[in-house]
């Protein structure tokens, strides 16, 4: 018979269990109490923590190898029951701070009863040295009062390794959900950038950029409304684009309201840093009425060329979750290289409208100093080959071709003076802002006017009579079109007013033929009968 040294210890003595005595003469009593001790030990190590090895090894290597956070979570809880025998497992996840759960899974039912919690073992589980959450078991079997139904040192040994392995587990799945989250906003940066530097035939304005902005950033936060913000003159910022999925009475509020200059959210904003707010809505910083809607909000400043260009706004309805750590930081970057993009398709907008406009100043210049030249030389030769012509059917022919020479080089310098208007936000003078009034009746007339311009009319008009101009030319040609199928406009800068003063000169002449002429007196050629108005205004300094 084996020594009772050579023999295992139980992991738990019995009080009850006889003093170990092994001395000579002890005789059969020494020989059947070493017996019972000996059965009972392996008895313990046959259903002890040996025996749970191979199940807790195998649980590792599942949760070791799995990546969705909330499957890894489900198997620690699985496992810890399984293991422990408890009927309640559950893992607590803190939240960011440490001072509240995020979440909670549970495998099991929750004991009843006072007793069950003095029979509760929890256990911390850390990620790379920080608290992420706890492993609360409870529900042992057996009856409390005998002490059966405590946890063991075994257990709590067991559920310690299993702890540290989820937390290894947990940091691992963090590291790839982050790794997967940082390429989705990367891969979102890249989308917004195509989108905004691509071509004007794909639609691409500045409005259709703050709206690709506000659309990829919502998408990409996962939040309720995306919104861009541009500061305005009395030093408030307007939502100039928004993309929500909220209702369309949030939407029409939010799209065109303001959040005012005195806004303690605004003087954040305009020194380049980002506002964060959990609940935007009781948030003492947020005096805009349009907070109300929203709870956990990105405030993030749009900059580019060393200036705030505007705000991104990234937020999630009333009693949504918070952003992580993470989310806010993808979100700066991401408001970072927005801002970029919009300066660079600015500049892309900018260098294909300087082309446009470096086209249009060649072709006039080659209308100016080619065709009128040679038209203007050709309208000299014929006004010579009229003096010295003998016949008067041949004098008046020559006449007229020099008439429609003059009038085709009165056409083609209006036509040279609207290549050279400026863009549309560029401040038009009198003689762009004419050819614009003109251009807006060619849906009523079914074709342009034709408009002639007699000296330096952008020089000699200045902003009052200007306006009083363009008015008239609207008027005039509104008149026109009701009698006339043809409008011819003619603006004079040269003119000498009844009372002496220097002024302008505005006639617009319709007729219902194509070769329609007007006399003196207004009266139509072989186009049949025409309107004319006249309308003059001294040129004030």
């Amino acid at each position: 018979m084996p020594q009772p040294s050579q023999l295992p210890e139980p992991t738990e003595p019995d009080d009850g269990a006889a003093a170990e005595g092994t001395g000579e003469g002890s005789g059969e009593g020494t020989a059947a109490e070493l017996a019972e001790r000996t059965a009972r030990s392996l008895r313990e190590v046959a259903g002890g923590p040996l025996s749970r090895l191979p199940q807790l090894l195998e649980a590792m290597v599942a949760i070791g190898s799995d990546l969705d956070v909330h499957r890894v979570l489900h198997r620690i809880a699985e496992t810890a029951g399984s293991l422990t025998g408890a009927r309640y497992a559950a893992v607590e996840v803190l939240d960011e701070d440490g001072d509240g759960l995020r979440d909670r899974i549970v495998h099991g039912s929750a004991p009843e009863g006072r007793s069950a919690a003095s029979c509760t073992l929890r256990v911390p589980i850390k990620v790379r040295g920080e608290l992420f959450g706890s492993l609360v078991l409870a529900g042992k079997p057996g009856a409390a009062a005998a002490g059966a139904g405590r946890f063991g040192e075994v257990d709590l040994q067991l559920v310690r390794v299993l702890a540290t392995e989820a937390g290894i587990a947990m940091g691992n799945a963090r590291m790839h959900a982050a790794a997967r989250q940082r390429r989705r906003w990367i891969d979102g940066a890249a989308s917004v950038t195509t989108a905004l530097l691509a071509g004007p035939e794909t639609g691409s304005t500045k409005q259709h950029a703050l709206t690709v902005v506000a659309e990829k950033g919502r998408e990409l936060a996962e939040a309720g409304t995306g919104a861009v913000l541009l500061p305005q003159a009395d030093g408030a910022m307007e939502v100039v684009a928004i993309s929500t999925v909220l209702s369309e009475a949030v939407r029409a509020e939010t799209y065109g309201g303001t959040i005012p200059a005195e806004s303690p959210v605004l003087h954040q904003i305009r020194s380049g840093l980002a506002v964060f707010s959990d609940d935007f809505a009781g948030d003492p910083r947020s005096i805009s009425p349009l907070s109300r809607h929203y709870g956990p909000t990105m405030l993030l400043p749009l900059r580019g060329g060393g200036r705030v260009l505007g705000a991104l706004a990234l937020c999630r309805a009333s009693g949504g979750p918070r952003f992580t750590h993470l989310e806010r930081t993808l979100g700066t970057q991401f408001a970072s290289q927005a801002a970029l993009a919009l300066v660079l398709a600015d500049r892309h907008r900018d260098r294909e409208r300087l082309a446009v406009y470096e086209d249009r100043d060649r072709i006039a210049r080659d209308l100016h100093d080619l065709v009128i030249q040679r038209l203007f030389a050709t309208g000299m030769l014929l006004e010579s080959a009229r003096r010295t012509a003998v016949l008067p059917e041949v004098k008046e022919g020559v006449g007229q071709a020099v008439d429609e020479l003059e009038a085709t080089v009165q056409e083609i310098r209006t036509a040279i003076i609207a290549l050279q208007q400026g863009p549309p936000e560029a401040p038009a003078g009198p003689r762009t802002r004419i050819l614009r009034e003109a251009g807006a009746a060619v849906a009523a007339l079914g074709h342009r006017p034709s408009v002639q311009f007699v000296g330096p009319v952008d020089a000699r008009v200045g902003p009052e009579c200007a306006r009083a101009l363009v008015a008239a030319v609207g008027r005039a040609l509104t008149e026109v079109v009701g009698t006339a199928g043809t409008a011819r406009v003619v603006v004079d800068a040269t003119v000498t007013l009844a009372d002496g003063a220097d002024g302008v000169r505005l006639t617009v002449t319709g007729a219902d033929g194509e070769d329609g002429e007007d006399d003196e007196d207004g009266a139509g050629g072989d186009g049949g009968p025409s309107a004319r108005v006249v309308w003059e205004h001294p040129l004030l300094p």
